[in-house]
């Protein structure tokens, strides 16, 4: 079953601009899509530049699926999948993620 965890308030979001979280020991950027207002949360950490920057990146689209690009050497990551789409071996940890009555939370199995 999955329990939800508040993570911050919807006022927090600006939207196509990420915010950093702390989640247990990691941190996470989360992100509101302007085009469908949809949330996204995914790991912070940047596999390949090796620091905790993704909350930083561009958001934007590929074809069908809406990424994000790492400010420091560009690849991009599905915020759907978390899977990097230069190097489909690479992939960041994505999270459920939802509103409830003006709070973001994220989900935790």
């Amino acid at each position: 079953m999955m329990q939800w965890k508040t993570i911050c308030r919807q006022d927090d979001l600006v939207k196509n601009t990420g915010v950093c979280a702390r989640f247990g020991e990691r941190q996470v950027a989360i992100f509101l899509c302007g085009k469908t207002d949809n949330l996204y949360a995914v790991d912070n950490y940047d596999p390949f530049g090796k620091a905790n920057v993704l909350s930083r990146g561009m958001i934007g689209s590929i074809g069908e699926k809406t990424v994000i690009a790492s400010p420091l050497y560009k690849q991009h990551f599905c915020l759907d999948s978390g899977q990097c789409i230069e190097d489909t071996a690479v992939s960041i940890s994505t999270y459920p993620i939802r509103r409830e009555n003006g709070d973001i939370q994220i989900g935790v199995k």
